[in-house]
């Protein structure tokens, strides 16, 4: 082993020894009328957690006092990450007329209907110190609209002379976290969205993550909106600065909550399993930041031209029937995943209460093992 992996690891386990002093191995927070927990972020610095509802965000402490709630929410608020260079927190924000989007109206009892639109929600969570503020009306919230993911759940595609809906599959996006471009030298962070698919095992273009990068530097002067639902805007960047394709095998839902651990310098993309019998179905996939994408024909599409295409990680187990595909048989994660440093994570547990309906959830820590086997160890008291 070579000296610098020893130092790293040795490095880290120093870190988690730190940080497992600092975070509690659980933290609770519920419940709520609101869907499942679909996300969780951690102020490190003020020593803060918040966890997405999907319409509601939620602010506790580490002990799991509520310190705020932002609310009126009637999309879907998914995988939230606070950027490290501005200290706001960014979650992907959806309205689609789908199985999702009809789901939320009907929980809500609202009979009407919004129009398809894909955001970037930012919160100033500084503001954030009080219960049942208003996402539209009280300035907690800005929107950025992201046209190119727009574009690509409308459109219809033709496979093997089949009219397809959604091209690549695509339901939305989910994923969100911040982090160096792709084989790039520079640790510059870009905010990094991975897109929502449909599963279906009936076709053949749905078998690859997507995933955007873009430079957020410029978005408050040019971008940011104040969202009203009901006369959405569609100001927004129209192209990532990348795009990239990820060979997986389709998943259920696509990348739920993708987390960048700048320590490890790795990407983690968490899904719901998938269907297709001829995948292995994993839940837990690693990216190299290192990673040089290369120019190439994707499988089984051919509608598109080539694309830019990240090779898994082989951490992990490999996939024996299908080349480059490496990943771990890991449940948690699509519910809410957290880099702490020092190795460790958090990784928020859904409940659901069937008597009154409510969602609450449980934030446990756990500590990155990665061997051939094994993603992640819960540490317990």
């Amino acid at each position: 082993m070579k000296r610098a992996t020893l130092l790293i690891i040795t490095l880290l386990i120093f870190a988690s020894s730190f940080a497992k002093e600092v975070f509690p191995t659980t933290i609770k927070c519920g419940p709520w009328k609101s869907g499942h927990v679909q996300g969780i972020a951690v102020d490190e610095a003020h020593q803060y957690i918040y966890f997405s509802f999907t319409t509601v965000l939620v602010k506790c402490d580490l002990q799991g006092n509520v310190i705020g709630t932002v609310t009126g929410l009637l999309g879907h608020l998914g995988c939230i990450a606070i950027n490290p260079d501005d200290g706001r927190l960014y979650g992907s924000l959806e309205y689609k007329d789908d199985v999702i989007g009809r789901g939320i109206l009907n929980y809500a009892g609202v009979k009407e209907k919004f129009e398809d639109n894909f955001y970037i929600a930012v919160f100033d969570i500084d503001k954030i110190d009080r219960m049942n503020l208003n996402a539209e009306k009280d300035g907690i919230m800005k929107t950025i609209a992201l046209p190119k993911v727009l574009e690509y759940y409308q459109q219809n595609v033709e496979v093997d002379k089949k009219r397809l809906e959604h091209r690549y599959g695509v339901s939305g996006i989910d994923g969100i976290t911040f982090g160096p471009m792709f084989a790039s030298k520079s640790d510059k962070n870009f905010l990094t969205i991975a897109f929502g698919i449909y599963d279906d095992t009936s076709r053949h273009d749905n078998d690859y993550q997507i995933i955007h990068q873009y430079d957020w530097r410029n978005w408050k002067k040019e971008y940011e909106g104040v969202l009203s639902q009901n006369n959405m805007h569609h100001n927004g960047p129209k192209q990532p600065d990348k795009e990239y394709f990820v060979y997986t095998g389709n998943t259920s839902w696509g990348v739920q909550n993708m987390e960048y651990d700048k320590e490890l310098g790795i990407y983690f993309l968490s899904v719901y399993e998938g269907s297709k019998p001829t995948f292995e179905n994993f839940q837990m996939f690693l990216l190299d930041r290192h990673a040089k994408a290369k120019n190439g024909k994707l499988k089984g599409i051919p509608y598109a031209e080539k694309a830019l295409i990240l090779p898994l990680m082989k951490r992990g187990e490999k996939d024996k029937r299908n080349k480059g595909i490496y990943g771990y048989h890991f449940k948690l994660g699509p519910t809410g995943m957290c880099a702490l440093g020092g190795g460790l994570y958090y990784f928020a547990e859904s409940i659901k209460n069937k008597k009154d309906k409510t969602r609450s959830s449980i934030a446990h820590l756990y500590r990155f093992v990665g061997d051939s086997t094994t993603a992640f160890e819960k540490i317990e008291k």
